[in-house]
């Protein structure tokens, strides 16, 4: 980059985040591609890829740690809304469902598994799995 102050005008948000235009198409997978073979810019988008994946599974998931260490928040009861968290899905597209059995540790009895319901049948899940949602009481409070 130059010192020169207009250069930094034609700089935007998706040039920071993605390398690009927020618009633009977006870019053919390259995650399993090897990285010697790939020409300059496809090597940075898998550098972008990369970085995006990493983000959605760790940064997210320590967002949601930090909420349960924060806050003096109950166990999990029957009948809770939750997220359920998945690998290979953006957490806007994880399914949500509702608690309908909890399986506790058997020598200390806290909540370590849950069965939860959702609009494709019933999934046994542990809880670091599960983002529980907010009630309409920790809401207001």
């Amino acid at each position: 980059m130059s010192p020169s102050p207009d250069d930094l005008l034609c700089l935007t948000p998706g040039s920071f985040l993605i390398g690009r235009a927020l618009t633009a198409l977006p870019s053919p997978v390259l995650e399993n591609c090897n990285y010697n073979n790939l020409q300059r810019y496809a090597r940075l988008q898998q550098i972008y890829q990369h970085f995006w994946q990493r983000w959605q599974r760790e940064y997210i998931a320590e967002l949601q740690q930090r909420h349960k260490w924060k806050t003096n928040s109950s166990k999990p009861n029957v009948g809770d809304l939750v997220l359920l968290q998945e690998d290979d899905v953006p957490p806007l597209c994880w399914r949500l469902g509702r608690i309908s059995r909890l399986f506790y540790g058997p020598n200390d009895g806290v909540p370590r598994v849950a069965d939860v319901n959702t609009s494709r049948g019933c999934v046994r899940r542990p809880l670091v799995r599960l983002c529980a949602l907010p009630t309409a009481e920790e809401l207001e409070g």
